[in-house]
């Protein structure tokens, strides 16, 4: 597959109001999940084996993790030449961000923006060759779970700056 950081117009991309959006990159797969929240907080399930849609991914390379970060942290971005990741916003608001890099792909060059978490509860995969990231919105701190259909692999972990001049994602407050 054929990378490459595309020379993208500044700012958000196209933002995603509903799972099956026509404006997703191609491969990212989003869905709702259920929540059941009761007088003592909320029970949430990350995944089960062979369904929904982390379904293809093998439970002897399985890799579940989780990440806390502060309001207003941004992490990005990363891609991966193999691995597809599954996550799962347990906790807090996240800006999540999209980049296509496949140079092969539809989208090459398109940005999505997902507004994702407590307040939208959906979760999403992440396939190959797209690069991602987040910044934690609100003032609280975010929780992500993170499923991987393989183990950690440096080598297949890519990684490019937040404020790269050919992406120039605009993480600056949007709605002023």
């Amino acid at each position: 597959m054929d990378w490459g950081i595309p020379q993208c117009e500044k700012g958000i991309g196209k933002v995603i109001l509903k799972p099956d959006s026509p404006d997703l990159i191609a491969g990212v797969q989003v869905q709702a999940y259920p929540l059941w929240p009761d007088d003592r907080g909320y029970f949430l399930e990350i995944m089960r084996f062979g369904q929904g849609l982390p379904a293809g991914f093998d439970s002897a390379t399985t890799q579940v993790s989780a990440a806390l970060s502060y309001p207003d942290t941004i992490k990005a971005f990363h891609y991966h030449m193999e691995q597809t990741d599954f996550w799962v916003p347990a906790q807090g608001m996240f800006q999540v961000a999209l980049v296509d890099l496949r140079k092969d792909s539809p989208t090459f060059g398109l940005k999505n923006t997902l507004y994702i978490g407590a307040l939208r509860p959906w979760h999403l995969i992440i396939p190959p060759g797209v690069g991602h990231g987040y910044k934690v919105i609100g003032t609280t701190p975010a929780m992500l779970v993170y499923v991987t259909n393989k183990t950690y692999n440096p080598k297949d972990e890519g990684r490019i700056a937040y404020n790269d001049p050919g992406i120039q994602y605009d993480w600056e407050l949007q709605h002023k």
